[in-house]
C-alpha cells in the first residue's frame, strides 16, 4: 500500500514537468552581453555547458599490469 502511494506520487510529479521554450518574465530582459563577446548569447546558449563545466570522460582500459613507477612524494606520516 505505502509503495503504491509512493510510486503513484512519482508518477504524478514526473508528469508536471513544462517543455515550454524558455524566456525572461514578463518585463524582464536576459542578462547582460559578457564584456568580451560579440552579441548577446540566446537562452538556448545560456543552458549549453562548456567543456570545462562537462568534461568529456575517458575510459582507457588498464590493458596488463604495469609496475608504478616510485613516487618521491609518497612519504611515511611525521612522528
Amino acid at each position: 500500500m505505502n509503495r503504491t502511494l509512493i510510486l503513484a506520487a512519482v508518477v504524478l510529479l514526473a508528469g508536471c514537468g513544462k517543455r515550454d521554450q524558455l524566456r525572461p518574465p514578463q518585463g524582464a530582459a536576459l542578462p547582460p552581453k559578457p564584456a568580451l563577446a560579440s552579441t548577446t548569447p540566446t537562452p538556448e546558449q545560456l543552458l549549453t555547458p562548456v567543456t570545462e563545466a562537462r568534461p568529456e570522460r575517458q575510459d582507457e582500459l588498464l590493458r596488463k599490469s604495469q609496475q608504478r613507477q616510485d613516487d618521491p612524494f609518497d612519504l611515511p606520516p611525521p612522528g
